[in-house]
């Protein structure tokens, strides 16, 4: 039997109209997705398909924009040139890679740089990449596939051809990139430099340099990111001489995010394979998230929340290069099996910058909610500027670090040299006086309910400071063996300290060398 429904005239205008909107939908969609194999890709390893891929996003941006598909399927591949009002997304399944030279992989060369004399060759060009995009505006990179750079190099000699970055952005804007995964990255698996509105989020990379770069680039947001680089850095801020131009990062926040320094690879495979770190200090993870080595336009309104150092090396804001860095803020931090200082502020007078060009500033920066455990004993947190810049405004708050100790009162004397025009490393300095922190040309720093434990017995104070001006201290536990100094002052002025364990509620003033037992 069947049953016949009777609707009134209005309700059958409304479904044909739905009906007719969702065909409309349809035709919409099927007109504005451009499968990269009906241009030529074939996905099968072997072929040569960047091609394919360029052909399908010059059609979609001649005819105003669109998603260039890349389905399932490996995909062989030189220089791809992003468009405008693209997105490029690589399905589940689908992995472009970066073909050697030997198999037949094509990658534009290097173009004329627009000033190369202050910043590594890597940073000076953008085009000798896999995926590459300039003066480009409404562009995103998304799904969930794979970017392998297997025949990316890490490093390029000044003049080399080859090809070094997964993917290049310069001078671009309103930029997306979500969810997909890097592996094998290059020199640089993301470089991005004078890009705005830019947003990462959900990325995987597990790399053999840098993870990701962010230069000279203004409304930033990094979320999400699961960043893995034993051999260089994972997320890192940088302000260069590129783009000719003194041009600053700033109004970036970086939250949600996990560095590393496993064995390229075990992460994604998740194995977690380590590789133990050398006994000289310029072995062993980086994995961290650092910025200020290439800083010549400075850093401005700086947000790092809510992230997991694991096993690498340790939060880093430096300016070597003339560069001021001010208003940085950094929360609810979990770090785990350390290599080296969990907390480094420097200012250096490496100064890779035009003639003239005095050393950088920094300034009003706050951290705080940071767990260490398991940190490197023989460097504490550095916090240093250099005698003719002072780091200023510093608060320190809320945090818990444990060292895995082993340090003699011999080392307490040892004398931190200034190595002012080093590449900026802490363990350029070496083994510190103490094992907590070490404080050195410094005005204004405020620390606050701060605890420092060692596993095992060190000899060496906590604190250390020389050559500052200003120091409020409340609330810091540092209980040690009756007869050793906790705390030594060298140079100091405008002391004061309160509810300090073990100690006195003490306000010291224009003191010279002073320790407190």
């Amino acid at each position: 039997m069947v049953i016949k429904t009777k609707f009134p005239k209005v309700v059958k205008r409304i479904f044909i109209l739905i009906a007719l909107i969702n065909c409309s939908f349809c035709v919409y969609a099927a007109d504005n997705v451009y499968n990269v194999k009906n241009y030529g890709a074939k996905g099968d390893g072997k072929s040569m398909d960047a091609l394919g891929i360029n052909k399908a996003i010059e059609e979609a941006a001649a005819n105003g924009g669109g998603t260039v598909l890349v389905p399932a399927g490996n995909y062989l591949c030189g220089s791809i040139h992003l468009k405008s009002n693209i997105n490029l997304l690589i399905d589940q399944g689908a992995t472009i890679i970066a073909a050697t030279i030997a198999e037949g992989g094509i990658y534009d060369e290097p173009e004329v740089a627009e000033n190369d004399k202050y910043q590594d060759f890597g940073h000076s060009h953008w085009h000798n990449s896999l995926i590459w995009g300039e003066n480009l505006e409404n562009v995103s990179i998304t799904g969930t596939g794979i970017i392998h750079g297997k025949g990316l190099v890490g490093y390029n000699e000044r003049g080399e051809k080859r090809p070094n970055k997964s993917i290049a952005l310069k001078r671009c804007k309103n930029v997306l990139l979500r969810d997909f995964t890097i592996y094998e990255g290059g020199w640089f698996g993301i470089l991005a430099t004078g890009v705005d509105n830019f947003t990462l989020d959900n990325l995987k990379i597990d790399t053999n340099r840098d993870g990701i770069d962010i230069d000279c680039c203004r409304y930033v947001t990094v979320s999400y990111c699961r960043v893995n680089s034993p051999n260089d850095d994972g997320i890192c801020l940088k302000s260069s001489f590129a783009l000719n131009q003194l041009r600053a990062t700033e109004n970036v926040t970086i939250t949600n995010c996990i560095v590393s320094g496993y064995n390229m690879g075990s992460v994604l495979d998740g194995t977690y394979k380590r590789t133990p770190p050398s006994n000289n200090f310029d072995r062993g993870p980086f994995g961290r998230i650092k910025f200020g080595t290439e800083s010549n336009g400075g850093f401005k309104s700086i947000s790092i929340s809510n992230c997991v150092f694991d096993y690498c090396r340790g939060l880093a804001i430096e300016t070597t290069d003339g560069a001021s860095i001010e208003d940085v803020t950094v929360n609810n931090i979990t770090m785990r099996d350390i290599v080296n200082s969990p907390i480094y502020l420097r200012i250096g007078g490496r100064m890779r910058a035009p003639e003239g060009t005095a050393p950088g500033q920094l300034k009003r920066v706050n951290i705080g909610n940071i767990v260490a455990y398991n940190a490197d004993p023989r460097q504490a947190s550095i916090i240093s500027g250099i005698p003719s810049a002072y780091i200023d405004d510093v608060s320190l708050h809320d945090i818990r670090i444990y060292t895995t100790g082993g340090g003699t009162l011999e080392r307490s004397k040892r004398e931190m040299p200034e190595v002012i025009k080093d590449y900026p490393e802490p363990e350029r300095h070496g083994i510190t006086p103490s094992y907590g922190f070490y404080v050195r040309h410094v005005k204004n720093i405020d620390m606050h309910n701060i605890k420092v434990m060692s596993l095992t017995a060190d000899h060496r104070p906590v604190f250390f400071f020389d050559d500052v001006i200003g120091v409020q201290a409340n609330y810091l536990d540092i209980a040690k063996p009756t007869g050793e100094p906790r705390i030594t002052f060298k140079n100091v002025e405008n002391i004061s300290l309160n509810a300090v364990t073990e100690l006195k509620n003490t306000t010291i003033t224009k003191t010279a060398t002073t320790e407190l037992k």
